[in-house]
């Protein structure tokens, strides 16, 4: 995870110094530019902080190590549901509410709406049914 987490942190590096450049360049008068490019050199710097982080409480990986086999890495990575239908309306829910800053403010209330319900059953997906443990 160090080389995940040094080319997060490496950001800060390059969007930093654009931010500045791109602020100078329009005399500081546009905010929605630099102010995003420095929140997205904190970011970089969060994202690549935690990685740092975990990389040092976990240890190397088998894809850190250069003596690494890949059947170290052999197993269940994760929890996947390929039947699941609630990223699909989820997804619809994140549309329709992107659409609502476009459309009006009403559209984004249902599109907020859908989302929230989108991802509460995405959530208890496996509390409650024939999959519930």
């Amino acid at each position: 995870m160090k080389v995940e987490s040094w080319l997060f942190l490496g950001g800060i590096f390059f969007f930093t110094p654009v931010g500045i450049v791109y602020g100078i360049m329009v005399d500081w008068k546009e905010p929605v530019g630099f102010l995003s490019l420095f929140m997205l050199s904190g970011l970089s710097m969060m994202i690549g902080w935690y990685l740092l982080h975990t990389a040092r409480r976990v240890g190397a990986r088998p894809e850190d190590r250069v003596d690494g086999d890949i059947h170290e890495n052999a197993g269940t990575i994760g929890l996947f549901s390929p039947w699941s239908w609630w990223p699909l309306f989820l997804g619809f829910g994140a549309a329709t509410g992107f659409a609502g800053l476009a459309l009006g403010w009403w559209v984004l209330y249902i599109g907020a709406g859908l989302a929230v319900i989108g991802l509460v059953g995405w959530v208890y997906e496996y509390s409650r049914g024939a999959h519930a443990h």
